[in-house]
């Protein structure tokens, strides 16, 4: 032996990690095995394959063979040596399947393996007589004993995958070939396993006629090296026969071939055979015949069952049978993108694939993840699915067969087309290389070293293995999501638009039937939508045909995609050509995103967007609100520079309307929590308030002659504005208080207090170009007949004389949080004995807070309003638990100071932490009620107008459900998440306000 040759530098520089090894190898092969060593130094492990050679020699040699032979054989035959070779440094289990099986070694010295494809026909046959088995008999059945066959099975299918995996590694052989050749491997072990299933079952197998409907991959005839085989079972008795006895007997054959080609023996198992597809799933009978399978499908299928029968085909068993049900179900799958649910389902379908990513794995995932296979699989089936009713090319059911019908007729541009065959095809043998190591189902690239530098060197990349592995399928998954996105989209663009370039060509009537497949429920609206984005040689025309196939992917992803785009437009259209618009969507891909779900989503937001489309700069910022000083600094420098009060007040009330947008973004993006919310919106009214108050009594003073104002004013917060817990639809309940200054007149103080509050209250309340804010005082003394506005001795006088217990309920909510700090603190002194009663209140007022409750119940729920299902009034809604909180506050709040606030949260906390509510019963009530505002925040965000009713529009309900974060299609859930909160809420207010 050549010692430069054999030096350890020489083994390094072949690919060799670990040369003493390999010379100690070398040494027990012989002299002649040095002439493999170009060979193997082009295998995916060169080590692992040398080794294997030397186990595969003693194993020889133990069955009396002369391994000497063998390596001179591959020595003389460069073929042979390249084709064992490489399946020994790239496979560790068919390595072992040789040692097991040595002579198998002679099955790669067929020169006609590199050239010639096994027709399906011969490999059944072969795996037919393996279990002794006649393959020209009707109805084939094992002779061989159980054990004996199915170990013959197994054997005799690693032989030809033995044989298949040389060709695909030593041969170059396409993935699409590959995955054909598995596919049909597959199709004729399930028949052996049949043939097998009938010698266990005897003579009740003549009972029926069973066929095997391949489904999934193996349908599809893409199967990879190790997946289960997605199977339908169908049977029909045969003559002569009872239908009970033959569905025994076809149940009888079914699950015996299951476990044929499942179980464990001593030489290994094959795989798992799922029929979990089958009508009713897992819960559903085993096989089903032609009729019944009809009569499911017809009533009862989703629109997710008919995308897998995309695949299906006959494999085994009676094959006019399995004809017959592949021609009854193609009518429905082709006709499925019309079904009702279609988008949801599909939606669903592929929500559900992305789920089951454990997150460990996500990065890694080559299947499932961002940019993987089902990617691939997910955008050429809906493309099949939209137009392959009218286009019978395009319904291949491989995807590569199927991408390039869709090319070929249009549906996909050439360029596109190309790219993403070569995507899928790159993944797919990164996936067969993965798995042919140790014939484990796996689709999770590794992170080590060793591992990645093989798969890399299997694929061809001799040089800096790993790296270069990395490098490449990272550009291939960067594509697929490119590529999925404009494939499916952009055309969509150019049936509308005049886009110069190889591209391509839909029809707008297909264009028309992709968008309604996306759930668009105009999709004629749509098209004309994107003309008017589109046309054009204008940068701006321009750069929207680069922004759309994204947006509008994420306008499909919404529950209302119409109102997306249809708002996407208007906001489009009111910028025009502003620079900073175009260039924030297109380089900052969470504005334009957050755009789109805001769209989709929300009438409200979108309608406050329209009025001040500037605030797309907002979806650029954190979200967070403003907090009170910096929006009262804000609106105070913008009034102030305005001459007229009307313009003063309006300037106010712009900063108000791109605030109420921040808010109402943060929460449609899940940025804000619904306590988070009321305290924004409370704190952007106060701030309103306090600048409008300021603007208007200046002027009032002005225009009266005053050099100073002759009264201090406060306003007094109410109800859920008091408590902190405003909502979008909320108005603003207010008292206003005065006290006029040391030596002014009595009479013209109160006569320019009423001016002012009312001014104030007429300026917020004009129609504008944002929501109105509408103060309520009808929660004043002797309410909408008493006076607006009082002095603090009136408001004494009348509570000391004239107040009723519901009086005292509603100040439980009063914070005196606008206008002149000594005043407000002085009511709050005024009120603070009224509401928080040292003893408490009286049994006798318990009974009257209990008797006006009932009263409410019955009188203030809306004819026809569902009691379950009113977010306010309903029963475990809003009312019941601030009505629940307010009467442990009255009753204790004199002796516990943490229920002297406004705050429903904390005065739950606080009646907890005293013993006066259960730590349980305290968590339901603000589980339930943080649930019930965000929902009628929610309701709001997605009408545009208030509710307390969850909406039954279908449209709308989802968009809510979304906005509470169900998935797609998940209103039922969200509908029985509400119902299960209030019912636990119902039970606590019975025990605790009724007693």
């Amino acid at each position: 032996m050549n010692r430069k040759a054999t030096s350890k530098g020489a083994l390094l520089r072949l690919g060799f990690l670990d040369p003493e090894a390999a010379l100690a190898h070398l040494h027990a092969l012989g002299p002649t095995a040095e002439e493999l060593l170009h060979l193997l130094s082009r295998t995916a492990d060169p080590d692992l394959a040398l080794g294997a050679l030397v186990r595969l020699a003693e194993a020889l040699a133990e069955a009396g063979d002369d391994p000497a032979a063998m390596v001179e054989a591959l020595a003389d035959d460069e073929g042979t040596a390249m084709r064992l070779l490489c399946v020994l440094g790239a496979s560790a289990a068919l390595g072992d399947h040789l040692c097991r099986h040595p002579e198998h070694w002679r099955e790669l010295t067929d020169p006609t393996l590199g050239s010639t494809r096994p027709a399906a026909y011969a490999l059944r046959a072969s795996l037919l007589a393996s279990v002794g088995a006649d393959p020209d008999a009707a109805e084939p059945v094992a002779t061989l004993p159980d054990a004996q066959a199915l170990d013959a099975l197994r054997v005799e299918y690693r032989r030809l995958l033995l044989r298949l995996a040389a060709r695909d590694l030593a041969h170059a052989l396409g993935v699409d070939d590959a995955a054909a050749e598995l596919s049909d491997l597959a199709a004729g072990t399930l028949e052996a396993a049949l043939a097998v299933a009938r010698q266990r079952v005897g003579a009740p197998a003549g009972l029926a006629r069973l066929a095997v409907i391949a489904m999934g991959k193996c349908g599809g005839h893409e199967l990879n090296y190790v997946s289960d085989v997605d199977v339908v079972f169908v049977h029909e008795t045969a003559e002569g026969a009872e239908d009970h006895a033959a569905l025994r007997a076809a149940t009888q054959l079914a699950s015996n071939l299951m476990q044929v080609c499942s179980d464990q023996t001593a030489e290994g198992t094959i795989w798992p055979v799922d029929a979990a597809l089958r009508p009713e799933g897992k819960a559903g009978p085993l096989t089903r015949t032609l009729a019944s399978h009809q009569g499911y499908y017809e009533r009862w299928a989703k629109t997710w069952e008919f995308q897998a029968l995309l695949k299906a085909r006959p494999v085994a068993g009676d094959r006019a049978l399995g004809a017959a049900y592949v021609e009854m179900v193609s009518p429905m799958v082709w006709s499925a993108a019309e079904r009702e649910g279609f988008v949801a389902d599909t939606r669903a379908m592929r929500r559900r694939v992305v789920e089951h990513i454990p997150a460990r794995e996500a990065d890694r995932q080559l299947k499932l993840g961002s940019g993987g296979l089902r990617d691939v699989e997910f955008a050429v089936q809906l493309l099949q699915l939209v137009h392959g009713r009218g286009d019978e090319a395009i319904r291949a059911t491989a995807t590569l067969s199927a991408l390039a019908e869709l090319t070929r007729g249009g549906y996909v541009g050439r360029e596109d087309g190309e790219a993403l065959h070569e995507a899928y095809a790159f993944l797919r043998a990164l996936e067969h290389r993965i798995q042919l190591f140790q014939l484990r189902r796996t689709h999770v690239v590794p992170e080590d070293e060793e591992a990645m530098r093989r798969l890399g060197r299997s694929m061809g990349y001799l040089r800096d293995s790993a790296a270069a592995l990395d490098k490449e399928w990272q550009h291939h998954r960067r594509e697929v999501r490119r590529l999925h996105e404009k494939i499916f989209y952009r055309p969509l663009l150019e049936a509308v638009a005049a886009i110069p370039g190889p591209g391509v060509r839909l029809s707008t009537a297909a264009a028309g039937e992709r968008l309604a497949a996306l759930g668009f429920f105009d999709a004629q609206a749509a098209l004309r939508h994107l003309e008017a984005l589109t046309s054009g040689v204008s940068r701006r025309a321009t750069i929207q045909r680069a922004l759309l196939p994204v947006m509008l992917q994420w306008f499909s992803e919404g529950p209302d995609p119409d109102s997306g785009l249809f708002g996407f437009r208007r906001i489009s259209e009111a910028l025009g050509d502003s620079h900073w618009y175009l260039k924030m969507l297109r380089d900052e891909g969470q504005v334009a995103q957050r755009l789109a779900l805001v769209l989709s989503r929300s009438r409200y937001a979108t309608s406050l967007l329209e009025r001040e489309p500037q605030g797309v700069r907002i979806l650029g910022e954190d979200l967070a609100p403003i907090g009170a000083e910096a929006l009262v600094e804000e609106m105070a420098a913008s009034a102030h520079r305005q001459q007229d009060l009307e313009k003063a007040v309006r300037a106010v009330r712009a900063v108000r309307r791109r605030e109420l947008f921040r808010i109402a973004a943060g929460d449609l993006v899940g940025h804000t929590g619904v306590d988070t919310v009321g305290a924004a919106l409370s704190r952007l009214t106060d701030a309103t308030l306090e600048v409008t108050l300021d603007v208007v009594g200046r002027d009032v003073a002005r225009q009266r002659g005053f050099e100073e104002p002759p009264t201090r004013i406060a306003i007094v917060a109410m109800g859920r504005y008091g408590g902190f817990e405003l909502s979008y639809g909320s108005d603003a309940d207010v008292l206003f208080v005065h006290e006029p200054v040391p030596g002014a007149d009595p009479q013209r103080a109160s006569s320019y207090a009423q001016a002012v509050v009312n001014e104030l209250r007429r300026l917020l309340a004009l129609p504008g170009g944002d929501p109105p804010l509408v103060v309520d005082a009808d929660l004043r003394p002797e309410g909408r007949q008493g006076a607006m506005v009082r002095t603090l001795d009136s408001y004494a006088a009348y509570y000391a004389k004239w107040s009723m217990v519901w009086e005292a309920q509603a100040l439980l909510r009063a914070d005196a949080a606008v206008g002149d700090l000594d005043l407000r603190r002085r009511f709050e002194e005024l009120i603070d004995p009224l509401r928080f009663p040292e003893d408490g209140i009286s049994e006798d007022d318990v009974l009257e807070v209990r008797r006006i409750k009932a009263r409410v119940d019955r009188e203030r729920l809306p004819r026809g309003a569902d009691p379950q299902m009113h977010l306010k009034l309903g029963r475990g809604g809003l009312a019941d638990i601030e009505w629940t909180v307010q009467l442990l506050q009255m009753r204790h709040a004199g002796q516990v100071a943490g229920l002297r606030t406004t705050r429903t949260m904390e005065a739950l906390d606080a009646a907890r932490d005293a013993g006066l509510l259960d730590a349980a019963d305290a968590d339901v009530l603000q589980e339930t009620w943080r649930h019930v505002s965000r929902t009628r925040n929610a309701v709001t965000l997605v009408r545009g107008t208030p509710s307390d009713q969850l909406p039954r529009d279908a449209r709308e309900r989802a968009a809510v459900a979304s906005i509470l974060g169900y998935p797609t299609g998940e209103t039922d859930a969200m509908v029985n998440d509400h119902l299960r909160r209030v019912r636990r809420a119902t039970a606590v207010v019975d025990r605790v306000f009724w007693g």
